[in-house]
């Protein structure tokens, strides 16, 4: 497909977050993205009212409306068959799936699908929320410290190897959203100071990462692991154990 240059209003343009943009504790988005969609609505903004508020970017999509349509999701998604057979649209033709509230949280924790799970924290940039890509898996919070808590626990060496033992580990649907339906994450309470401590070291880790101080970096980590540990109800030498047998996964 050509490309293609054009002026779009800036109000419909989020920062984009790909597979390559999230690492452990650090995810910076590399590009952006036409967001469209009104997530109460599950399906693209209406057409009048792009037409009257957003009409650069109306006619920009207007380019591509049969590409747009003979997508495998928009066909599956948003058409139907009324009891006549014919069919018809249940949404604009630059609709999407799977973009809801969740998309638009104000923080979410991302991670890799591919080989190890690699967690971080993404927040809004200039009041712009981050959109990860749907190769991105990511889990939405309203609340920094209940994000930062879940990030460290998906890091942890107990979470990754209760996801190493569950599903084949490096594999394309390790780090899939459906782990969370196995590995349970103990619920994040704000009067509990293991889980307000676990939040707080992850908001250190992220600097660390962001700043490359990878020794201070790792004895942080320990201390997560050890905190995770024990909320989950492991002892030391489990923790060993853990460590011990992903070190020979990973060899």
């Amino acid at each position: 497909m050509a490309q293609v240059q054009a002026a779009v209003e800036p109000d419909l343009l989020y920062p984009l977050l790909r597979g390559r943009d999230v690492k452990r504790w650090h995810a910076e988005p590399s590009a952006y993205i036409i967001m469209v969609q009104d997530p109460i609505k599950r399906r693209g903004i209406d057409e009048s009212l792009m037409k009257t508020k957003y009409p650069k970017t109306y006619l920009y999509l207007k380019r591509f409306e049969k590409v747009l349509r003979d997508r495998a999701a928009f066909k599956r998604y948003f058409t139907r068959k009324d009891k006549y057979g014919n069919i018809y649209e249940t949404g604009p033709f630059y609709s999407m799936f799977d973009v809801g509230d969740y998309t638009f949280a104000p923080y979410k924790v991302v991670w890799t699908r591919i080989s190890l799970i690699e967690a971080a924290v993404v927040i809004k940039i200039a009041d712009k929320t981050v959109v990860p890509q749907e190769t991105v898996s990511l889990a939405p919070f309203q609340n920094e410290e209940e994000a930062h808590y879940f990030c460290a626990f998906i890091n942890s060496l107990p979470f990754q190897f209760a996801c190493a033992s569950y599903s084949q580990f490096g594999g394309k649907s390790m780090g899939s959203p459906h782990i969370l339906d196995n590995v349970r994450v103990p619920k994040f309470d704000l009067n509990n100071k293991f889980h307000l401590r676990i939040a707080e070291l992850s908001k250190i880790t992220h600097d660390l990462a962001k700043s490359g101080e990878e020794e201070r970096l790792k004895k942080i980590e320990e201390e997560i692991d050890e905190l995770a540990a024990q909320i989950w109800g492991l002892t030391k030498e489990e923790l060993r154990e853990i460590k011990l047998s992903l070190e020979e996964l990973m060899a």
